[in-house]
């Protein structure tokens, strides 16, 4: 079993091409807690802050635990703010904005590779 608080986890920018101030704290993965099915992060983007247009060959399951913003997935917006849950299926292009004053924090399950 592995147990941890979450304010215990190193929040580390995230310094990849397109995105601007956005955090990212790893809860659960292999490597911390010998997790085999799925990795648990937690985002923080700051207000204006944006992690551009990309896509992966693996689904994401999203809950949005503050803030506000939005979502795109190719041409159609949506905008996401407290108890929204996304779900981004392999090779869809996504982009997340925060669009509010605060804080947009959620969480975002993705499966481990094997």
């Amino acid at each position: 079993m592995y147990i941890k608080k979450v304010e215990d986890v190193k929040a580390e920018l995230v310094a990849q091409e397109g995105v601007k101030g956005t955090y990212i704290q790893v809860l659960i993965d292999k490597e911390r807690c010998g997790a085999v099915n799925f990795a648990m992060r937690r985002f923080i983007i700051k207000p204006g802050g944006e992690i551009g247009l990309h896509n992966h060959n693996w689904e994401h399951e999203i809950f949005v635990l503050k803030g506000k913003g939005i979502v795109k997935n190719g041409e159609t917006t949506h905008e996401v703010e407290e108890n929204t849950v996304i779900y981004i299926p392999p090779n869809e292009p996504h982009y997340y904005k925060n669009t509010g004053r605060t804080d947009l924090v959620f969480l975002c399950l993705i499966p481990i590779k094997n």
